[in-house]
This record gives C-alpha cells, sequence and structure tokens, in this order.
C-alpha cells in the first residue's frame, strides 16, 4: 500500500470521494459520498466495489464514457507524489472537454442533471482547487486492492451539523476571556485579558470596532443594549456605544469582584466573589437593593420566567422563586461548578470532582419535582455546558481542549455525535450560543475567536437591526511634508523641528550684559529654523529624544521590544483641579500606599518603599528622633509613618527629597539631578540608584549610631542584650571583612572593615562563548574578591603592584547586592545565563518554564576555617538540625529593583518586593505572603517568577536584597511615640523672651494641651519653588507636564473652643534653603525676607519643628477646622485620618457643582470681607472656624434637606454675580 501524507496532497474535511467499480467501459455512474469521513482514520478510502451502489447522502453523476476513469486508475496505483498531481491537473482538462461535448445535452429541455452542484463544465472552480488553497488538503491513504480518487470539493455546511465558518484572531497571545453574540445587531464581541474589545459583523466576522475598555483589568461579561454596550471588569462597569465612545464608568466598592451579569427588564444584576449580589437602575445609575448569597459568592447567573439561578464556586446552584422569593438548593459537584444551563423545566449542571478534573458527566435537575434526574454520561471532559433548541432539548457540551458532543439531556450520549474544534494546541476559554442557534462562538487562550454554524446563511438574531458603518477615511502618508502648522514643504534632509534646539554649550560663555539687555555672537553651529538629524534622518519631537545608552543596545541592532503596561513610567495627568480628578485606584487596588513621581529627585522612590517593607528598618526610623534640621533618618520615619495610616492613597516623599537636597555628600555623589536631567531623562539610572543605595545605607548607619536605644535587637544569646556600640543597620547590613594585601616585597598587610552592601563581579569571557555559571558561585567570587592592583607598600615606600584578598568574617542579616549591569558585556552575561536556565528548565516536568537565573533561596555558612560556602537551596526547604549547629543559614530573595529601558519615556525605576506577614496583617487583617510591583504609585500583585526573570532587552536588574530567614524575630519591632508635648511647650519660653508686639500667637498653656475631639481650625500658605511645565496644543487645550513644585512657609493653628476661641497658638513661618521663584504676596501674605531666620521679624523656625507640632496634634485626636485642607495637607507632606479633618470647603457644596471660594462663603453667611490685598493664614482659619459655627445652626434649624436648599440660594447667587464678591452693602 502506498501512502501519500498530508503535507503532500489533501483532501476536503468530512468528505470522501467513493468510485464505484470500474472494470468495465459501460458503468453507469460514479458516487460522490458526503460526510462519509472519519475524523478518527485521516484518510480518503474509495472502495472498488463490484456493483454500483446508491445510498442516503450520495450524488450520481452520468458517465457514458467512463474508461477516462478506468485509465487514470490504472496509472493511480503506481504514482508518486509527482505523477499524482499531473494526473489530478489531466482529470481536471479532460472532464471540462467531456462537458464540452456534451453540451447539447446538457441544454436539452428534457434533461435533468444529477451532478453535484460543485462542478461546473469548465473543470474545478478555482476556489476548489485543492492546489490553490492549502486548507482544502487531507492525509490521503492508497491501498492496492482499493481504488482511490480524490476530487477537491468546498467545505460543506450539512443542515444541522456544525462547522466552522470563520476564525479571526484579536491579539495574539492574549487569552479571550469571554464571548457575546448581540441581541440587536448581526454582530459578535470578544474581550480579552487584557481589558481590549473588538467586534465583528455578521457570519463573515468583518472587524467593526475596537477599543480598550479596562487598561488592566479583563472583560469577564458583556451585555447589549438597545444603542449601547455593558461590558464588566473586576471593579467596574462600563458602557460604551457599539463605535466605542464611553456613556458611564459604574465602580463597585471597594474588596468587589465581579464576575457575572443579569438583564432584568431595565436592571441589571451583578455578582462575583463576594456574599452579595448588586442590583443596580440603568435608567439612574444607582445601587436599588443587594441580594445576599452564600459564600464565596457567584460566578455565573442565568434566569428563566420563573426563577432566578446562581452558581456558586462551591459548586452549588441557588434557585431563587420570582414570585415566592423562596430559595432551593443543589449540590451538584463538591469540587467546584464549572458551568450550568436551563432551558424549560431541566437544568444541567459540569463541574469537578474533589479530586480535580472534570467529571464526565452532567448533573440533569427536574425543576417541576426540583430533585435530580439520572446523570448523563458524556464523553468528553465537560467544561462548558449550553441547551441548543432546535426541534429538541439538544445540549452541547464543551471540552476546554476543544472536543464538543450534542447530545438530549435524558438519553445516551452517542460516539458518533463528538466533533472537534482545532485549537492548535491552545485552551477554550470561552463560549456563546446565538439566540437564533443556529451560531456557535469559541474564544481560546491564543487570542482567536472561532464561529461555527450549521449553515451558510446563517443568522445571529430572527431580528437584526443593521449596525452603523461609516465610509473608509482615506489613508494620508504622514510625513515631513504633511506639517500641520506650516504650508511649506521642509527639505528631508534638514526637517524642521517644532521643538526649539538646545543652546551650545559656548554661548552661556560669551555672554555681555549691557543694562537690561544681554548679547552673545552667533556661532552658526547650524543653519536658522534647523536642528542636525539623529542617527534614523527624523528629528526628535519630544522631551525623551536624547536617552542614555543601554546596557544593551549597540548602534548595530536597535531595541526591538515591548515594555508591559505596568513596567512603563507612570504619569499624573492633570486637570483644572489638579489631580483630585486623577484615579489612582485605577492603578492600586491594593491597601499599600504608592509614592507621586512628579517631585525631583523621585527616581528614589523604589528604594524607599524597599526600607519601607523591610521591618527592622521601619521601626528604628521611626522610633528615631533628633534636633539636626536635615536627618535622613527623621524623615523616612515621618514618611514611614504615612504609609502605615494611608488606605491605598499615594503619598508624597517631598520633605524627605528637601532634606536629600540640602546634605553636600548627596550632591557631591551625583545624587541631586538637575532639571534637564530629570526631565530629558539624560542619566543612566541603573547605576544612579546603585549609588544611591550605598549613600543612604551609610547615612543610616551615621545618624542612629548615636541616637539608637541600647536595645534596638535582641541576639539569640539574650532577651534583650546589647551595648552602646550595638547599631541595627550596623545588625541588618553590614558584614565584617578582612582585607589582605601581599606585596611584591612578600609583606601582607590586614586590616579589617565593614561593607553594608556587595557589587557583582563577572568573569571575562574574552571573546570566547560564555560558559553556563551557577550564580551562588559568581555571587561567592564577588563577595571574596580577588585581584590585582597598583597600592602603596610602607616597606618598599613606593607604589607596588599587590595581590588584594577579602575574606568574610561575619555575614549580615539582609544581603544588599548592586548588580553592576553597566554595559553591554554585563547585559549579554545575564541573558546567556537566563538562556541556560531556560533550558534546564525544560528538562524538568515539575519547574516553570522561565529564563530565572538568580535562585529563590542561597544557603551560606561559614565554615570553621573561616572560608565563606554558597550554595542554592529548594525553596520551601529547612536546614537539618546539623546544618544549623555549623552555623548554616538560609537566605531569601526578598527585593529585586530592575531599571526599565524604555526609550518612549526616558526609562525609570521598579522595586518588585516580597511584602511579609506583619504588613498584611495590618492593612488586610490576614496574614500571608506575597510578591508586589512597586511602580511610583502603581502597585501590583506578581508571581515569584517575575520578580525574578529579568529581560535584559528591558529588564536589567540593579539591586537584590537576600534576607536571612526568620531574621526578624532577634529585634524589638515595637514602635514608640517619640513626639510629646515639650516640642508644643517649647514655644512658650521662646516667645516670652520676644517683646509682646512681636508675638502673633500664644502658645497653649498646661490647661490648653489638646484632648481628642478639639476643634483645631488650621491654614498654611505657600511659596513657589518651580514653574509648571506645560504643553499648549493646536486646539488651545494645555497639558501639564510637571506641576509648580510648592513649599510650606507659614502655618497658622488658633483654638477652636475656650475662652481664647479664635486666638492662633501655632504661627510659624518656615525657613527654606531653596531658591524661591515667586513668593505669591497676594495670595499668601509672604513677603520677601519673612522666611529668612536672620532679617525675619516673624517666628522662623525649621519645617521638621513645625511639622512635629502637627504630628503630636494629630496623634492627639483633635479635629482640623479649614478651608481646603486636603491641598494643604498633601504640601506639608501629612496624613490625617479622615474622621479627623472638617473641610469647610466640602460642607458648603452641592454634588457634581464647582467649589465654592473661601471669600464669597464668608460674605454670604457672615457678612465679612476678607482676603482685600493678601491673604492672611489666621484670619482664613478663624473664618473656618465660624462657617462651621454656622453650618451646624443650618443643621440643627432644617437637617440635610434644610442645608441643601439654603445651597442651593448660594449656588444661584454666587451664577448672579459671578462669584465676585461685591461690597458689603450690595448684600
Amino acid at each position: 500500500m502506498k501512502e501519500i501524507q498530508a503535507r503532500d496532497i489533501q483532501a476536503p474535511q468530512n468528505t470522501r470521494v467513493s468510485g464505484s467499480n470500474m472494470k468495465q467501459e459501460g458503468d453507469p455512474e460514479v458516487h460522490i459520498g458526503k460526510n462519509a469521513f472519519a475524523p478518527q482514520s485521516g484518510r480518503i478510502i474509495c472502495s472498488n466495489i463490484g456493483a454500483a451502489t446508491h445510498h442516503q447522502n450520495t450524488k450520481t453523476v452520468s458517465e457514458p464514457h467512463s474508461s477516462v476513469f478506468a485509465n487514470y486508475a490504472e496509472s493511480l496505483l503506481n504514482a508518486d507524489l509527482a505523477e499524482l498531481k499531473k494526473i489530478f491537473e489531466a482529470l481536471n482538462t479532460r472532464l471540462g472537454e467531456y462537458w464540452a461535448n456534451h453540451r447539447r445535452t446538457m441544454n436539452s429541455p428534457h434533461w435533468t442533471p444529477h451532478w453535484s452542484p460543485q462542478w461546473t463544465p469548465g473543470g474545478l472552480e478555482p476556489s476548489m482547487n485543492s492546489y490553490l488553497i492549502p486548507n482544502l488538503h487531507q492525509d490521503v491513504g492508497m491501498n492496492t486492492q482499493e481504488l482511490a480518487v480524490t476530487i477537491p470539493k468546498p467545505v460543506h455546511v450539512k443542515k444541522g451539523m456544525f462547522s466552522e465558518l470563520h476564525s479571526k484572531v484579536s491579539e495574539a497571545g492574549i487569552p479571550v476571556t469571554a464571548t457575546h453574540f448581540d441581541l440587536q445587531r448581526e454582530m459578535l464581541w470578544m474581550g480579552n485579558y487584557t481589558g481590549h474589545v473588538q467586534s465583528f459583523l455578521g457570519p463573515t466576522m468583518a472587524r467593526y470596532s475596537s477599543f480598550q475598555v479596562h487598561a488592566t483589568d479583563a472583560i469577564r461579561h458583556m451585555q447589549s443594549l438597545e444603542t449601547s454596550m455593558l461590558f464588566l471588569s473586576k471593579r467596574n462597569l462600563r458602557c460604551y456605544t457599539r463605535g466605542g465612545l464611553v456613556m458611564f464608568d459604574y465602580r463597585m466598592e471597594e474588596g468587589a469582584d465581579m464576575h457575572s451579569l443579569l438583564m432584568t427588564d431595565n436592571m441589571l444584576l451583578m455578582g462575583g466573589l463576594q456574599n452579595y449580589v448588586a442590583e443596580v437602575d440603568l435608567n439612574t445609575l444607582q445601587e436599588t437593593q443587594k441580594f445576599t448569597v452564600e459564600a464565596p459568592g457567584v460566578t455565573i447567573m442565568r434566569q428563566t420566567n420563573r426563577f432566578f439561578f446562581f452558581g456558586h464556586p462551591s459548586g452549588k446552584v441557588t434557585l431563587r422563586d420570582l414570585r415566592t422569593f423562596r430559595t432551593q438548593k443543589f449540590d451538584a459537584f463538591p469540587g467546584g461548578l464549572s458551568d450550568f444551563d436551563v432551558h424549560g423545566n431541566l437544568l444541567a449542571v459540569s463541574g469537578f470532582s474533589s479530586r480535580g478534573p472534570n467529571e464526565r458527566f452532567l448533573m440533569v435537575y427536574d425543576l417541576r419535582r426540583m430533585r435530580a434526574a439520572t446523570p448523563l454520561w458524556v464523553h468528553v471532559d465537560p467544561f462548558f455546558v449550553r441547551f441548543i433548541p432546535t426541534y429538541t432539548s439538544r445540549l452541547a457540551i464543551i471540552s476546554q481542549t476543544g472536543e464538543c458532543q450534542f447530545c438530549e439531556p435524558t438519553g445516551l450520549a452517542n460516539v458518533a455525535d463528538i466533533f472537534h474544534v482545532n485549537t492548535n494546541g491552545q485552551f477554550l476559554t470561552s463560549f456563546e450560543v446565538s439566540s437564533s442557534k443556529q451560531a456557535l462562538a469559541f474564544g481560546d487562550s491564543g487570542g482567536c475567536v472561532r464561529l461555527w454554524s450549521d449553515t451558510r446563511d446563517v443568522m445571529f438574531n430572527v431580528y437584526s437591526r443593521e449596525p452603523c458603518v461609516v465610509d473608509a477615511l482615506p489613508q494620508l502618508t504622514w510625513n515631513h511634508n504633511l506639517q500641520p502648522c506650516s504650508p511649506i514643504p521642509i527639505a528631508q534632509s534638514t526637517p524642521s523641528s517644532r521643538w526649539a534646539p538646545g543652546m551650545a554649550p559656548e554661548i552661556p560663555q560669551t555672554i555681555e550684559t549691557v543694562g537690561f539687555n544681554s548679547y552673545v555672537e552667533n556661532p552658526y553651529a547650524c543653519p536658522c529654523n534647523q536642528v542636525p538629524a539623529n542617527k534614523e534622518g527624523t528629528p526628535g519631537h519630544g522631551y525623551y529624544n536624547h536617552v542614555p545608552e543601554s546596557p544593551t543596545q549597540t548602534d548595530e541592532e536597535p531595541l526591538l521590544h515591548t515594555v508591559p503596561e505596568k513596567y512603563r513610567k507612570v504619569t499624573i495627568k492633570y486637570s483644572k483641579r489638579g489631580r483630585e480628578d486623577f484615579d489612582f485606584k485605577h492603578y492600586n487596588t491594593t491597601l499599600f500606599a504608592g509614592l507621586e513621581p512628579q517631585i525631583p529627585n523621585a527616581y528614589c522612590n523604589c528604594m524607599i518603599q524597599v526600607l519601607y517593607f523591610l521591618e527592622p528598618v521601619r521601626c528604628l526610623v521611626q522610633n528615631h528622633s533628633c534636633h539636626k534640621e536635615f536627618c535622613l533618618a527623621c524623615e523616612l520615619g515621618f514618611l514611614f509613618h504615612m504609609l502605615d495610616l494611608s488606605q491605598g492613597d499615594p503619598c508624597q516623599a517631598s520633605n524627605f527629597l528637601r532634606a536629600l537636597r540640602n546634605i553636600p555628600e548627596a550632591k557631591e555623589m551625583g545624587l541631586i539631578l538637575s532639571n534637564c536631567e530629570a526631565t530629558t531623562g539624560t542619566v543612566e539610572l541603573g547605576h544612579l540608584i546603585q549609588r544611591w543605595n550605598h549613600f543612604i545605607l551609610y547615612q543610616l548607619f551615621q545618624e542612629t549610631q548615636e541616637q539608637e536605644d541600647p536595645r534596638a535587637y535582641r541576639t539569640p544569646r539574650s532577651s534583650s542584650l546589647g551595648s552602646s556600640g550595638d547599631s541595627v543597620i550596623r545588625e541588618l547590613f553590614c558584614s565584617e571583612v578582612e582585607n589582605r594585601s601581599l606585596c611584591l616585597c612578600g609583606i601582607e598587610t590586614v586590616h579589617s572593615s565593614l561593607m553594608s552592601l556587595f557589587n557583582m563581579h563577572y568573569p571575562d569571557s574574552q571573546g570566547k562563548r560564555i560558559k553556563e555559571y551557577d550564580f551562588a558561585e559568581i555571587l561567592k567570587k564577588s563577595i571574596c574578591l580577588q585581584q590585582r592592583s597598583h597600592t602603596w607598600c610602607e616597606n618598599c615606600d613606593k607604589y607596588q603592584p599587590t595581590v588584594q584578598a577579602r575574606n568574610i568574617r561575619r555575614l549580615p542579616d539582609v544581603l544588599v547586592i548592586n548588580c553592576e549591569v553597566n554595559s553591554s558585556k554585563e547585559a549579554e552575561f545575564w541573558k546567556v545565563q537566563a538562556e541556560y536556565a531556560f533550558n534546564k528548565s525544560m528538562q524538568k516536568t515539575d519547574q516553570d518554564q522561565c529564563h530565572v537565573w538568580i535562585p529563590a533561596t542561597l544557603k551560606m555558612s561559614l565554615s570553621k576555617s573561616q572560608r565563606l560556602e554558597i550554595s542554592s537551596w529548594p525553596e520551601g526547604e529547612e536546614l537539618s538540625a546539623a546544618e544549623e549547629a555549623e552555623g548554616a543559614s538560609l537566605y531569601d530573595l526578598v527585593v529585586t529593583v530592575p531599571h526599565i529601558l524604555d526609550s518612549g519615556t526616558g526609562g525609570n525605576l521598579v522595586a518588585n518586593i516580597k511584602v511579609g506577614e506583619t504588613y498584611h496583617q495590618r492593612k488586610e487583617g490576614v496574614s500571608r505572603q506575597q510578591w508586589y510591583l512597586f511602580n511610583d504609585f502603581l502597585i501590583e500583585p506578581i508571581e515569584k517568577s517575575e520578580a525574578a526573570q529579568f529581560d535584559v532587552s528591558w529588564k536589567v536588574p540593579a539591586i537584590l536584597c537576600y534576607a536571612k530567614r526568620n531574621y526578624h524575630t532577634k529585634y524589638d519591632l515595637r514602635s514608640k511615640c517619640q513626639h510629646n508635648q515639650s516640642e508644643v511647650k517649647s514655644d512658650l519660653y521662646r516667645t516670652q523672651k520676644q517683646r509682646k508686639t512681636d508675638a502673633t500667637f500664644i502658645p497653649l498653656t498646661v490647661s490648653e494641651m489638646p484632648r481628642a475631639g478639639d476643634l483645631v481650625g488650621l491654614d498654611a500658605e505657600f511659596v513657589k519653588l518651580s514653574e509648571e511645565e506645560a504643553v499648549l496644543h493646536s486646539d488651545g487645550t494645555k497639558s501639564t507636564i510637571t506641576p509648580s513644585q510648592m513649599s510650606v512657609a507659614r502655618i497658622t493653628c488658633v483654638r477652636g473652643q475656650g475662652p481664647n476661641e479664635g486666638v492662633p497658638f501655632i504661627d510659624d513661618y518656615i525657613s527654606t534653603q531653596e531658591q524661591v521663584v515667586d513668593y505669591l504676596t497676594k495670595y499668601s501674605g509672604i513677603e520677601p525676607g519673612d522666611l529668612d531666620a536672620t532679617v525675619s521679624s516673624k517666628h522662623v523656625t525649621t519645617l521638621k519643628s513645625t511639622y512635629l507640632k502637627l504630628r503630636f496634634l494629630i496623634d492627639a485626636g483633635v479635629r482640623f477646622v479649614g478651608h481646603g485642607l486636603q491641598n494643604d495637607f498633601r504640601v506639608i507632606n501629612l496624613v490625617v485620618p479622615k474622621d479627623q479633618v472638617i473641610d469647610t470647603v466640602h460642607l458648603f457644596r452641592l454634588p457634581y457643582k464647582r467649589m465654592i471660594s473661601l471669600k464669597f462663603l464668608a460674605w454670604y453667611f457672615l457678612g465679612l470681607n476678607i482676603q482685600g490685598e493678601t491673604h492672611d493664614s489666621t484670619e482664613d482659619s478663624c473664618t473656618a472656624l465660624k462657617l462651621y459655627r454656622k453650618y451646624l445652626e443650618l443643621y440643627q434649624e432644617g437637617g440635610n434637606h434644610y442645608v441643601t436648599k439654603v445651597l442651593y440660594e448660594v449656588y444661584d447667587k454666587g451664577f448672579q454675580l459671578n462669584w465676585k464678591v461685591p461690597d458689603l452693602d450690595a448684600r
């Protein structure tokens, strides 16, 4: 027998050509059978039978001259592949000649054709030619005893038999999470894992629309309305037109995890993994009621005329009677529920057993008797279940691998009813049936959507409206000749730039000033209105044209990669109201606080988060207190206190960065970026953060060493042991090393030192192929470094070549490693090692296949001979008692800080941190460990493999941290309040020494010390340190790139009760060493010289001193009253609990209306004309207190209804006056 494989020639699926016995020339007919092909065999067999047979689904071709077939049949038996193709081509030609010779017979009025309509007089149709369409090929088997004649024909859709019509790939590699047949239009919708949706028109699946619904969350359910579409994600319900215009965005409450939608009249039910189902009125977008359901929630909802059906992840299905509201529960599957469907009086459920995999049976329930019927055993692993009622109540059972079976719910499943969806190795992730029951839609994990039907003229709905289709716009070639602002074409060699070229460095050195004018000679370095082209021959049109050279980039091979969205640099989009309209919850759904990136030198946000999540460091700096004005340990303690109090809202590190800018060592190390470096991204951030890491550990060691409590940590030998020389920073990060230097003269010098971190050193391949190395081996050589260098020898009295060796004498609790990937050489080394790691994981079936070179756990020990041993260790295993007795320790990977290379934004730094149990316990009330990505104010949970995996084309390792297992148990992790009343009382003594005419406040007495619930009026004034950077667009709109940098200049607190109500007890002017570009005197009342302690007549103090007073008031539980306090606290860098803030800007505001100024409210309610020439913080804070008293009067007079009525009158008056305050007589 000769066989021809599928790659050579194939025939259509579900077809077979059956040739009759061709031994006689006068044989009357040839049988072309349909649907006789068996998918299991994959071959086309045509039997050599003795007589012509007639059977069902067989078409007959009258053939008086069948010798054509006989002659070719003899040649087919011994033909090879090339000859077989020639024979088929000749067969088509001879058939065409045959039909031409019998045209008269075919045109006879008494003659009826019996051949298949797929045949034409000219031979085969081009669309049916298997040589032109490779998809029509299948395996062909040849038997010496049988005759095989393959006649290609089109894919035929038999009525009642489903087959694939079309398939579309939406986004390759991104799983399809939801499919939906539009109930109003002939459209198929799909939503994927990244929140993108697409729609397709009719059975041809022509693309109609494509838009992004959610930036990060997957589309979990879709529902079509009359004029729009509803899309459900984890915490959002969004409505869009079919063209992609947003209509509304309904946000769920915190902690919601929605999965399913159900329409009931004009009400919408939403269920998910919470103990309720919410009902929302789509007319008012208000939640009307909640139905309590059994935990852990609802993932599938169905409806009939009588019941609501709720499917639970636990494997139960709950029925709620619409008339009596009584419930009925069915415990279908103990391992969980995968799908269920309802039709008539039958409920079919598929699910999982307690052992895990799908059970190969369906639970069927009779809704009339409310009891289970006989389970339906099937031949596939049921994952999706749908009723497809046509003439009978037929069930479609679909497995994730693509196996499909139709059967009756009360009958027996037949193997012959199984067909297969070709998923190309992907898993089916969604399944939907059209309302007409004529079409099926399958979505898979590879991003492909497949449309199946049982008819070519498929209709999704019985009655559908025509979609709105617009004409395509003409294609425009966007080049430099198509300048929107200039009608003059510019030559391609020297194109005009829309951005002003930078100033040549020699120009500022030759400037001459005469009066108010400056002059400089033009160096003519470049022609007028032109800039040099870059390497690609096109000018730059953005801020980040000059990105620093990447360690992995070369001139020959540009960077071709895509940075994932969550790793890209995030920015705050400012509106007219500043940052108030920005949705930070979209980027952070956790309760941990992010950090804002728009302030100068915020590149270190990632390392601030790293220090915060090291528990001993957090407790150490929060308990630290000193009198230095610029102390990084104190400022970190204040910042960490803010991160503790925040419930997911981002914080600013402005006070910490202000102190950093005023430390000379930071400037000497190049850690303070200029405005040009910060905006253009010309700094190599990976190297910069490694220098910052070295600096901050040294600085914390110096600042905390003198102030530390001797019992700051506990040693294993004593519960609270330690000497005055002990240091938490030293114990945590510092390794005791012994440095040996051997000169040529034979003199060896030995000295000991402390090292807070280690730099990685990589072997030199010297142009050869890079070998495979173990990470532990490279780390050991980097710690115990041996190198040759020229050093001073006292014996030789000159510089001599020496051999230097470093040995470890004590290991730290947290091992900090600078990766030092600063060139393409080191990046190539990491890339090759990651490939070796991936090849190893491919050989292990029990290991995730990923490019992870660094181990999750290291075993480190010092032998008796003080020799360091490092090796990789399985992550979940513990040391034996003997190994622990020998001094071995396990170090777990807890931090990775990568440098993200992105030419579009200039790159950024992120941190992957393994957050411990204590942090989750404080924030969420649960004890668990989880890896998180911290990208400024974007925080997202990630897998541990993602944290340890580095693709050096865009994700370059910068810093690694390994922590000793259970290291924190020996430290005292209690936070003690170091701030007491002495900080507030100290102003009393300072004021007594001043003249009474200079005093603008009266400090609190002992009897006036604040208590919980006391009212304190507060107001702050600010000065501007830098102007904002904005872009004016061609349509007249303005976009803020970087907001102006503000600094607090005056803080005033007034008494809110008692005989001295309204009298200030804090009125501090804050000194600043930074340059002020605008004192904003009209709005702040601050004059030049007021902030200079040497010449000012005001009470000038440090920001730290005033900050401690405010912290004392917050900790005492007072309630602050003011106007616009949210912005004041943000600039001061304070987080105040919401129940301690009374903001009059919100008390006197109607929903969705503008905020009313303090000046207008004081005029309308109090008859006061404030803020005349300048603002005064004492006057403003007293006015806010009076307004609050007025609000209480209005509320006591008529409640909320009366307050709302009065506010409507205020808004009417404000619109009449254009919100301008007239003279008092005009009121």
